[in-house]
């Protein structure tokens, strides 16, 4: 077991605790690296979108998780960027003009929409980002002379220096890899600075915040902008990775789940953003194993405990058939939020803390360790 001892303020922010933080990312980051050269395309192609998906959690974690806005429009802000990339692209602006552009524009809308919600909390904040969302898709829809409505745009390969860089290419999963590391090393400078902690201190209590002279509407904005911005920039990479975007790509079933990367995830850690990145990218593939292998399994186990062909026929088509509704991934992600609330409000990075901690108590780990007490003084009711 490892005993930390702060003595001074620049212990406490450190971006390394400790040395073995050091040796533990430094290993990822070399297994990171060497991946495109170890892995299968298909692989390498779902860690792109791994990478892509965690960029928007950690966005969604500075303004949900911690400044304390819910927002259900972060979709509106990938399409933002992505077709900011798509159309400056047609007049053949170069990828760090129209990257940073992308973000720029994506922020400024951000603080647009964060200056009308001051006033908005909770429920009504949540219905105010989905309104939100629900006007940007119908732009995208109608304003066919800059987004061509529904029939959708064309990405052209990426161009760096002079040089195409193809979507299914090492080169293409080291810019992204790149973008979600200096997002997340971003994020936590920013999290150490004063505007972090003024973030922080408007999430566990507004009332105690302005009372130590933080200008909440002020810092509510910046978190707007800020998530709002990094959102913008995971969105061109999202628009190069698919190569085709249209407005039903960019729809309110996308804002669920980036919530729910960060909800599996944990709502107030970086590290819980990538294993929600990594749990939701795999839903689609499991959706496929369970429509395309799983019928044929289950059809098999059953003729093996005896049941007759015609039998085994029937149960295969049923499986098939459950596996094929239209409406079974959006069961799963309830079931998911409904199992995370109840169980582990905490996400996979509040399991492993738990582990972690109990290995390092054991014998003396106490259950209620983590339990959150109910108790607050009058003025925390208010906030």
């Amino acid at each position: 077991m490892r005993f930390l001892f702060k003595t001074d303020y620049e212990d406490d922010i450190k971006l390394f605790p400790h040395s073995g933080y050091v040796v533990t990312y430094g290993v990822l980051l070399g297994l990171l690296l060497i991946a495109p050269y170890v892995l299968s395309s298909y692989l390498m192609s779902q860690l792109v979108f791994v990478c892509i998906y965690a960029t928007v959690g950690v966005a969604l974690l500075i303004l949900t998780g911690f400044t304390g806005q819910a927002s259900l429009g972060h979709a509106a802000f990938l399409a933002i960027g992505a077709y900011t990339a798509a159309y400056l692209q047609k007049y053949n602006v170069p990828f760090p003009v129209y990257f940073l552009a992308a973000g720029v524009l994506t922020g400024i809308i951000g603080a647009m929409v964060g200056f009308p919600a001051l006033r908005l909390t909770g429920i009504y904040l949540v219905i105010a980002t989905i309104s939100f969302a629900l006007i940007v898709e119908e732009i995208l829809a109608r304003w066919e002379s800059v987004t061509h409505g529904n029939e959708g745009m064309r990405v052209k390969t990426l161009s760096l220096l002079g040089v195409a860089v193809p979507r299914d290419s090492p080169t293409f999963y080291y810019l992204c890899l790149a973008v979600l590391v200096l997002t997340i090393v971003g994020t936590l400078n920013l999290l150490r600075s004063p505007t972090g902690r003024a973030f922080v201190a408007i999430r566990d209590s507004e009332t105690a915040a302005r009372s130590m002279g933080v200008n909440v509407a002020l810092y509510k904005v910046k978190s707007f902008a800020i998530s709002a911005a990094i959102t913008g920039f995971a969105g061109v990479l999202f628009a190069h990775k698919l190569s085709f975007i249209s407005p039903e790509m960019f729809t309110l079933q996308l804002s669920i789940e980036f919530i729910i990367v960060i909800l599996i995830g944990g709502t107030f850690s970086l590290h819980g953003a990538v294993l929600g990145a990594i749990f939701i990218v795999m839903i689609d593939p499991f959706l496929t194993y369970l429509k395309d292998d799983m019928p044929g399994i289950i059809a098999g186990v059953a003729a093996a405990f005896g049941a007759g062909t015609a039998t085994a026929g029937d149960i295969e088509a049923k499986v098939a058939a459950f596996a094929s509704l239209n409406g079974l991934k959006g069961a799963i992600y309830g079931i998911i939020i409904v199992l995370f609330v109840l169980f582990e409000p905490l996400g996979l990075y509040g399991r492993w803390l738990k582990i972690k901690l109990f290995f390092q108590l054991f014998p003396l780990y106490k259950r209620a360790t983590f339990k959150r007490q109910k108790i607050y003084v009058k003025s925390e009711r208010n906030r």
